[in-house]
């Protein structure tokens, strides 16, 4: 191990080299293809395996993609469910964010050597990602140049670390299947969100759900397919301990308002408030979805 100076401004982090095989959580790499020797980790694992989640998709996501990426990976996260990704732009670093944004553990795989975080633009989340207990990964030495094919590779850990994997949103050629089909081939749950017919970007997602993936639309089809119980409390709550914008998005509810993006609009609140404060509601069992972004009262 050796200290790593010139990744973070604010903190400095060890680079740990570590067999898969002695660590509780990593142990589950045993049954995928071409092990890795050795692993570098910056931050924190869990001590104990964790049901994890891969969440993948799009470095271009639409609207949409977005807006069901976040809800998803904050809703699992909130549950104590680990997110997974690669730190890439789009889908990825939705995925991280949100997870942290619920205070969750999120960890990110990457192609490069940990003393190359890339992209650059996504530095600032890695240092997040370590700073609330979460972790950064690779099989690739310190030094090593980024290679193409090393994207493709580094996706057998991301589904192999995880319990289920998710596409929220992809095209039909989308380098994101491939985490699919290393996935499938380690015998893991797959899952993908379906979308607007007329989108390239749901074309990937209607492709393996036809081949038999999970139809996704919540958080909650997913602790189903895990056997995990859902908690959210049933019976109504006491509207004097949510927020004002929580108690707004009730109330235009109530008034017959159901489009996600309209309601949105009316609350005049960023994305990052308004998801968060939506995937609150809809966790304490006060809205549901009724898919393609429709929400009702419970």
């Amino acid at each position: 191990m050796r200290y790593v100076s010139i990744l973070f401004a604010t903190f400095i982090m060890k680079i740990n080299s570590v067999a898969y095989q002695d660590n509780i959580y990593l142990r589950c790499l045993d049954n995928i293809a071409n092990k890795p020797k050795t692993l570098y980790i910056i931050g924190e694992l869990p001590n104990e395996r964790l049901k994890t989640v891969a969440i993948v998709g799009s470095r271009k996501p639409s609207a949409y993609g977005k807006e069901l990426t976040y809800r998803i990976a904050y809703d699992l996260a909130k549950r104590g469910l680990v997110i997974i990704s690669g730190l890439a732009l789009g889908i990825d670093a939705i995925a991280h964010q949100a997870a942290l944004d619920a205070k969750g553990k999120t960890i990110a795989v990457l192609a490069s050597g940990l003393d190359n975080i890339t992209p650059m633009t996504n530095r600032c989340l890695a240092e997040d990602i370590l700073k609330n207990g979460g972790a950064i990964i690779s099989e690739y030495p310190s030094g090593t140049s980024i290679k193409s094919y090393q994207f493709l590779a580094r996706n057998r850990l991301v589904s192999g670390i995880s319990d289920f994997v998710l596409v929220t949103e992809a095209t039909s050629r989308s380098g994101t299947l491939s985490t699919v089909a290393h996935a499938l081939d380690q015998g893991k749950e797959v899952g993908a969100i379906p979308g607007p017919v007329t989108s390239p970007l749901s074309a990937g997602c209607h492709k393996i759900i036809q081949q038999g993936a999970h139809l996704i639309t919540s958080a909650s089809d997913i602790l189903s397919i895990l056997s995990l119980e859902d908690e959210a409390p049933n019976q109504q709550i006491d509207l004097l301990g949510f927020t004002h914008l929580e108690v707004e998005i009730i109330k235009l509810i109530e008034s017959g308002v159901r489009d996600g993006e309209q309601l949105k609009k009316m609350t005049k609140a960023s994305s990052s408030e308004f998801f968060r404060s939506l995937s609150v509601l809809e966790i304490q069992g006060l809205i549901k979805s009724l898919g393609a972004n429709q929400w009702t009262k419970k």
